[in-house]
């Protein structure tokens, strides 16, 4: 053991066993295009991680953009919700979150019960298919219910016509995280409004529902404005961390290139 201990040592030291103090040290090195090869790979490694951190700088502008033009929206007076005329452009980037309102009468339909999770538990969102005067139907997002609730009749048809004020979410079609919506069976885990309107019969519905706002009563169910507006920001943190990875490479690289060529212009070196 304490042999093999001392060859361990001598092996990391840069000195091989069986040999004296004075033994050549060449047979050890890089030969010239095996080190250039490596040099070579590790600058290109140094390119793909800086362009790894300038992207995600990149992402965090457009990031910080986006969470602007989000709370803008919000917080701006509602706008009438979209008719069928421009539903084809509808999307995320120019459309998520708007401050909409529309007027009109529930459907004489039932309402979709979609799982959620919320600041107020595990529950169900309440979606009821609604008749705007404007001519179109678009699924409102009434609010929460908890999962003792969900057995509760919801249906809305017995409402006066009433106008409606909320924020403008697009549909969530192909279901939630590993589950998928089983129309057959009326389960349903995001709120894909054509899908619902399919299962409930009600024909050509708009691409988007509508976040209801809260209730006057902060207590009669269902529970509306619990809509949560967050966006996972951390392109600074991985921007840092892909220049720091570049600069360590780098720094480790010059330090091991610079003893390299300190070894190569030693006279034994050299002679040999």
């Amino acid at each position: 053991m304490k042999k093999a201990l001392t060859a361990c040592g001598l092996a990391a030291s840069g000195e091989r066993v069986g040999e004296t103090d004075n033994s050549r040290e060449d047979d050890r090195r890089l030969p010239s295009i095996k080190l250039a090869l490596i040099g070579g790979l590790v600058l290109f490694c140094i390119i793909v991680l800086t362009s790894l951190g300038i992207w995600q700088l990149q992402r965090r502008v457009w990031k910080l953009d986006l969470i602007n033009q989000v709370e803008q929206r919000v917080n701006a007076p509602a706008t009438a919700a979209p008719g069928p005329d421009i539903w084809a452009g509808i999307n995320a980037k120019d459309f998520a979150y708007r401050h909409v309102t529309t007027s009109g009468k529930f459907l004489d339909k039932p309402a979709a019960l979609v799982q959620a999770v919320t600041a107020r538990g595990s529950g169900f969102w309440v979606l009821s298919p609604f008749q705007s005067t404007d001519g179109f139907t678009v699924f409102i997002n009434r609010g929460f219910v908890p999962t003792d609730k969900a057995r509760d009749e919801w249906r809305a048809d017995h409402l006066p016509p009433i106008t409606i004020t909320g924020l403008l979410r697009l549909t969530e079609p192909k279901g939630g995280f590993l589950r998928n919506n089983d129309p057959v069976g009326d389960r349903w885990y995001s709120r894909d409004v054509m899908a619902m309107a399919a299962a409930h019969n009600i024909g050509p519905v708009a691409p988007y529902f509508i976040d209801a706002d809260a209730n006057p009563d902060p207590n009669a169910l269902p529970i509306g404005g619990l809509t949560v507006i967050s966006f996972a920001n951390n392109h600074l943190v991985y921007a840092l961390t892909w220049f720091g990875m570049a600069l360590l490479l780098g720094a480790a690289s010059t330090i091991i290139g610079r003893n390299e060529w300190r070894a190569r212009q030693r006279p034994e070196y050299r002679s040999g």
